[in-house]
């Protein structure tokens, strides 16, 4: 692994050691994963023998106590073989990041350490029908009743939902107040009212499994997240992280289509000679590294921000939309590089495409980085 800057011995020698059980188990199992939409929840136990389950929780909850910066290096580790496992963990953190920002310590010491041991999984559910980039769109109600909430509507493309031991539901305790209404609480799978969908056929990162969630239950009160319409907030903070997660993942895919097409046209022969001599495969290679580096570095500069305690809004999305879009030209190039063999189920090239066209959706869309990018700037 190359020595980047403001990565420590520490934060590469924890990475070193994902990466080797990622190569050793996870990569040669993608294809068939990807193939058969296998649930990469399966991998949940060796994972979190690792600390992978909880890299994003400090020693306190649970956590292995590992920096962000050794925790986003490992996320590139886990999708350079294996997308679709990055994006299940990820989810995992955006449930229980939500709870350390958003809970009191009753719900940490209860969710936290379990979730930290690989002994329950997290979902996260923001995300509606009709309510995507807007949350305060959202049709999803938490009436008070009592000691308890009662909680109705419908959640969609909720990642990990189908395997998860707990929701975190966001909703609207005040529906006349905008963003300002949302609250957030914390779902067991066991909840009577609670019905999650059969997963959704998705065009990438197809072990990653997303459902449907419908919701017509009461919790007790006690499972709400801070007070009531601090939900807006706290799912703001929790996609500031997320969002270099995604970055980490894109950069993952982006390595793997990259070193893949360094090999290839070193052994691919054109006319009697290596395709890695013809100026135009260069020129190409060339571009795809730059990309890459340049995601690299906004990435870093985000986790350094994060690890500093700073705000960083507008560094998680620079370096989002920076990997994210990387991801998708270094892929669909690497693609190209291999021709028709690329274009074939038999390579990986064309789950590297798949998978990284996502990273472009979730946790907001390419535009609404450039939305809050613009925002920040003209501040």
């Amino acid at each position: 692994m190359k020595t980047r800057l403001g990565i420590t011995s520490e934060d590469q020698t924890i990475a070193e050691a994902v990466g080797r059980y990622a190569a050793a188990e996870l990569a040669p199992q993608a294809q068939s994963v990807d193939r058969d939409e296998i649930s990469v929840a399966r991998y949940i136990p060796k994972l979190a023998g690792l600390g992978i389950m909880g890299m994003n929780l400090p020693q306190q909850w649970g956590g292995p106590g590992v920096s962000p910066t050794a925790m986003i290096l490992s996320l590139v580790e886990i999708a350079k073989a294996c997308a679709a496992t990055a994006s299940m963990v990820g989810a995992h953190y955006l449930a229980t990041d939500s709870i350390l920002i958003g809970g009191d310590d009753a719900l940490r010491s209860r969710y936290l350490p379990d979730a930290a041991g690989g002994l329950t999984l997290g979902a996260f559910a923001l995300t509606e029908p009709r309510a995507g980039s807007n949350p305060a769109d959202m049709a999803t109600r938490a009436q008070r009743e009592g000691s308890r909430y009662r909680l109705s509507g419908v959640k969609h493309f909720i990642s990990n939902a189908g395997e998860a031991d707990f929701i975190v539901v966001y909703a609207k305790t005040d529906a006349a107040a905008g963003h300002r209404g949302i609250s957030a609480f914390v779902v067991d799978k066991e909840t009577p009212g609670l019905s999650i969908s059969a997963p959704e056929s998705l065009m990438g990162i197809r072990g990653a499994h997303a459902f449907e969630v419908s919701l017509d239950c009461d919790i007790p009160a006690q499972n709400r997240l801070g007070d009531e319409g601090s939900g807006f907030r706290t799912a703001m903070k929790v996609l500031d992280n997320s969002r270099i997660d995604v970055a980490a993942s894109s950069i993952g895919i982006a390595e793997a289509a990259l070193e893949a097409s360094l090999s290839w046209v070193k052994q691919r022969l054109v006319g009697g000679e290596p395709l890695a001599n013809k100026q135009g495969i260069q020129w190409m290679l060339a571009d795809m590294k730059l990309k890459l580096e340049a995601a690299w570095m906004l990435t870093l500069q985000a986790v350094s921000a994060r690890r500093a305690g700073e705000r960083f809004s507008l560094e998680s999305s620079m370096a989002k939309l920076s990997a994210s879009e990387a991801a998708a030209f270094i892929t669909d190039a690497a693609l190209q590089i291999h021709g028709g063999y690329g274009f074939t189920r038999e390579m990986p090239l064309e789950r590297y495409v798949r998978d990284a066209r996502i990273m472009r959706i979730y946790e907001g869309s390419s535009e609404i980085q450039r939305t809050v990018i613009a925002k920040s700037i003209l501040k």
